[in-house]
């Protein structure tokens, strides 16, 4: 069984473990992911299986997208296509779907999302610098200051923290905890928060760390 799955961030919320502690959740719309394509060592030169999630009109897809996804036997084009590549060939065919069954309640699993845009942002809210004095007339209150001297060694250090771009950034949360499995509405409970923003499309995939090494 194929262990990851493409799916849709719909925001936080609280639930009550079997303890009846109160737990801070992201609820994640997780498939269904049909499998659009397979490919294979002897075809391709390394396994993998291509899932699709959601679905998006005929006309604003282009003919290569209608096509593809018509060779899939799917009646309409996914808006979201993706690689998961595998160790070995996998028993998935073309036209399988992939649900939430994959997952089971209390395994931990690792989200790629993309984290939020903040746009142009400075040192302090971009690297929490922290600043000048904020008194006296310092006129240096939330400013870089120096970034490097004029003899040695004489130029800007690569990774220096300057003001610039912040967010959108490919982010990937390690060993969260899947809290409950709602399969009818395919909804995934996940423990703590996960990047992005409420309607981002995310990836969740059994966690990599911290597991069992195969003998």
């Amino acid at each position: 069984m194929i262990s990851t799955l493409l799916g849709k961030k719909l925001g936080m919320t609280q639930v009550y473990d079997a303890q009846n502690v109160l737990v801070p959740v992201t609820v994640v719309e997780a498939g269904p992911c049909p499998v659009v394509q397979v490919k294979t060592t002897e075809n391709d030169g390394y396994n993998a299986v291509q899932l699709g999630f959601s679905k998006k009109k005929s006309k604003n897809a282009s003919s290569a997208e209608q096509a593809h996804a018509k060779k899939a036997g799917l009646d309409e084009t996914p808006r979201v296509l993706s690689e998961v590549r595998l160790e070995a060939a996998s028993d998935l065919k073309v036209g399988d779907v992939v649900t939430v069954a994959a997952f089971t309640e209390g395994q931990t699993v690792d989200v790629i999302g993309v984290t939020k845009g903040k746009g142009f942002q400075g040192v302090v809210k971009r690297f929490r610098v922290a600043g000048g004095p904020a008194t006296h007339g310092s006129m240096f209150h939330r400013r870089i200051g120096s970034v490097g001297m004029r003899q040695t060694p004489g130029r800007v250090w690569k990774n220096q923290a300057m003001p610039g771009h912040m967010g959108t950034l490919r982010r990937t949360v390690q060993n969260l905890t899947i809290v409950k499995v709602i399969a009818d509405k395919n909804i995934l409970l996940v423990k703590g928060a996960i990047p992005g923003a409420n309607g981002d499309d995310v990836i969740v995939r059994t966690a990599i760390k911290g597991q069992a090494r195969k003998v």
